[in-house]
């Protein structure tokens, strides 16, 4: 294995990686989310969505089926980042859509990279 700060598994784009940025939303305001994502790459070189549901006092039940299952669909979308950029987007981000409804938590990255 090299020595170098990144291995051929990961690529040039890999370094300095550290952090994982997760943002949940409800369903409503996935498109608006992810154009502004995509509209920052400088940022978020990918991200990845996923659909799932919040249970707690901050996810409003607001259809018939979710106050009948007792939890509220959601959007979760997880950034592979680094950490100095997360305030610089969680910024833009709150410039374009404030919203009580998107949440946000960010996470230090042990280890990121391709299985190749």
């Amino acid at each position: 294995m090299n020595q170098d700060s990144t291995t051929p598994a990961e690529g040039p784009w890999a370094v300095d990686m550290d952090c994982l940025l997760t943002l949940a939303m409800p369903l409503a305001l996935e498109e608006e989310m992810l154009d502004l994502l995509r509209q920052h790459t400088d940022l978020v070189p990918g991200f990845s969505v996923i659909q799932g549901h919040g249970i707690g006092v901050h996810a409003p039940l607001t259809t018939a089926m979710e106050q009948v299952q007792g939890r509220a669909r959601r959007v979760f979308v997880h950034m592979v980042m680094r950490r100095r950029d997360v305030e610089p987007l969680v910024a833009r981000l709150r410039e374009v859509l404030q919203s009580p409804q998107v949440f946000y938590w960010a996470v230090p990255l042990q280890a990121f990279g391709r299985l190749v």
